[in-house]
């Protein structure tokens, strides 16, 4: 035991530091779950954060390449063992995952199989926060009472690097908000009244030079064009730091409100169409909603180089729908590569997943694109 501690006392060590180097909380917990990995002389770990209402906020691996994990589709649920996990203040660990009672549910196709297992709940004064989950022990049967003793001691050290990250990060997210309500309104004092300015200005001198020629007046109502266009452009830009709020605008007016900030900056016609008795039921659900139609719109208007959009949101069968189309370049939705650099597409499949909803993404090279949501409509 003596031999591995100083790893493990490591492996705590660069977690503290993570978190110290100003890290995201994703860094820090991959960095925690390949250390797991590497200490308990495992083949694939995981380490999962449950979201509260049966699904995983993240669920990082090691051990597995993009085209394995992307075959395997959204996240898993908190279910079987992995729910377990999330239940139990103590380790377990078993020869033989297959055997236990527990082990049922989630297991797509393509999963590579795994045996003998080892889980470690990740607890804080709160509670569970977190689990790490390895399988396959390397070179053994099963993994060892050394084993389990190590990922204890970096189990209790992670619940603290994982907590301060979270801490971290809200602050950061909070500063950040703050910054860019100042400069908005910075942006609206100062710039937006010299840019209102100059435009009075350029109909002022027009004036003045109406007896100079053609040529004076060209440059002159070229001058007022680009001035009306740099300001209307900086409009849009104060929205866009200061976006829609859905507890005062609701989610059909946050839509519309984002809809036109994006028809203003990107010069693309975006097709509206909103039952305004529609809404998602409460502000985290209009949330999820919300979110999940700006990655879409994101994804059609700078991925795809689309020149016609169209987002509806309506009522289907007693269902909230969402849908999103675009006619732009298209892609393979199935893409293990494309699915690794653009996380965006995982992250509404994840967002669906946690509203209990179910996201449909029908693409093809050349064909644009359509993605749909679809939940129970509450009310």
């Amino acid at each position: 035991m003596a031999e591995r501690l100083n790893p493990a006392l490591k492996a705590v060590s660069d977690a503290v530091l993570a978190v110290a180097s100003q890290r995201s909380v994703e860094e820090v917990l991959q960095q925690l779950v390949e250390c797991a990995r590497e200490l308990a002389g495992a083949r694939y770990a995981a380490l999962g954060i449950p979201d509260g209402e049966g699904g995983f906020s993240q669920f990082l691996t090691t051990g597995m390449s993009d085209e394995l994990i992307a075959s395997m589709g959204p996240l898993p649920r908190t279910h079987g063992m992995l729910g377990a996990m999330l239940d139990e203040t103590t380790p377990f660990r078993t020869e033989d995952l297959h055997q236990d009672p527990r082990f049922r549910g989630w297991w797509p196709k393509g999963h590579p199989d795994m045996r003998s297992f080892l889980g470690v709940p990740i607890s804080s004064p709160d509670g569970v926060i977190g689990s790490f989950y390895l399988t396959h022990k390397e070179g053994a049967d099963t993994f060892s009472d050394e084993d389990q003793e190590l990922i204890a001691l970096l189990a209790s050290h992670a619940a603290i690097a994982i907590t301060n990250a979270r801490l971290y990060e809200r602050s950061r997210e909070l500063s950040i908000l703050e910054e860019r309500n100042r400069l908005a309104l910075e942006l609206h004092d100062a710039v937006s009244q010299k840019l209102f300015s100059l435009v009075l200005t350029a109909e002022s001198v027009e004036t003045l030079l109406e007896r100079d020629g053609e040529a004076a007046r060209e440059q002159v109502e070229r001058l007022k064009q680009l001035s009306r266009e740099a300001l209307e452009e900086l409009r849009s830009l104060i929205l866009e730091l200061r976006p829609p709020a859905l507890d005062r605008d609701g989610l059909c007016g946050a839509l519309r409100k984002h809809v036109e900030v994006l028809r203003q900056l990107h010069g693309v016609e975006i097709e509206l169409k909103i039952d305004d008795a529609v809404s998602a039921g409460d502000g985290e659900r209009d949330q999820e909603v919300f979110r999940i139609a700006q990655e879409a719109l994101q994804n059609a208007l700078r991925h795809a180089g689309a020149k016609h959009v169209e987002i509806r949101l309506a009522r289907d069968n007693g269902s909230l729908a969402l849908e999103v189309s675009d006619d732009g370049v298209g892609f393979q939705p199935g893409d293990p590569e494309l699915r690794s650099r653009r996380l965006g597409l995982t992250s509404m499949e994840e967002r669906a997943g946690r509203l209990g909803g179910r996201l449909e993404i029908h693409s093809a090279p050349g064909k644009g694109t359509d993605i749909k949501l679809e939940l129970a409509a509450d009310g």
